[in-house]
């Protein structure tokens, strides 16, 4: 049976489109490829020695906890190189308390704490975050049909010292309010996990939250003062050491 004219030239088309997008797949991968390849020649093979004693163990000083955002990638924005910094990345770079259960990123932290025994956790907070504006923009009761409102919430005393704080401000500076408050919260969070404060306490770790700023590429890092400090479920976060990179 003979396909009528409007239909072959539809089926047509889809091959076409299919073909089309087939094609551009194949690009992006093959400029991977060429970027693997030159990371091989320049970084690997120029470094051998270094990539060798890698594939032996790691001891990274640093553990970062950073946003899944695309625009904001530790390594290229402070330099990390390879066994510098064990890292996990999530929206909005939350660390939930220690009552919440497992999830990835506690047990990420629990890895690099007591087995690889990093000696500084950086969480780094970032301008025009989806993850926080969705929960700023949150309704009191959470839609649980929703994996990032189900997730963001760990955020939500961050969101209400915000409404606190700087409801005299339009949305965005709300947001932008939000995004450095929810940092020094999961500072706190951090001191929920006994094997962290314990480490902290006797200056062994040390928590510190940073936040990047991609419109105007500027970095502000601060430390978490534990010394002579209580940390009630109200407190606000000591810190020392506030330094602006721009």
């Amino acid at each position: 049976m003979k396909e009528p004219p409007g239909l072959t030239q539809k089926l047509d088309k889809n091959r076409l489109d299919r073909l089309a997008e087939s094609e551009n797949g194949c690009d992006l991968f093959e400029d991977l490829k060429h970027r693997f390849l030159r990371f091989k020649k320049h970084k690997f093979e120029e470094n051998l020695g270094h990539f060798q004693n890698l594939a032996e163990g790691q001891a990274p000083k640093f553990m970062i906890i950073a946003c899944a955002d695309s625009r904001v990638c530790p390594s290229v924005i402070l330099g990390f190189q390879p066994g510098e910094a064990f890292m996990v990345r999530n929206v909005a770079n939350l660390v939930p308390p220690f009552e919440s259960g497992p999830s990835e990123t506690n047990a990420a932290l629990e890895f690099a704490v007591n087995s690889l025994k990093v000696e500084n956790i950086l969480v780094i907070g970032h301008s025009r975050c989806g993850g926080i504006r969705a929960l700023m923009s949150m309704q009191d009761e959470v839609d649980s049909s929703s994996f990032i409102r189900s997730w963001v919430i760990v955020g939500k005393n961050a969101r209400l010292n915000t409404k606190s704080a700087a409801s005299h401000l339009g949305f965005d500076q709300q947001c932008r309010h939000c995004e450095k408050e929810s940092v020094d919260h999961s500072l706190l969070n951090l001191l929920t996990y006994p094997w962290i404060e314990q480490k902290v306490a006797k200056g062994e770790l040390s928590v510190h939250g940073g936040y990047y700023d991609f419109v105007d590429c500027t970095f502000e890092k601060w430390t978490l003062d534990y010394k002579g400090s209580n940390f009630g479920k109200n407190s606000r976060l000591p810190v020392k050491n506030r330094f602006y990179w721009c």
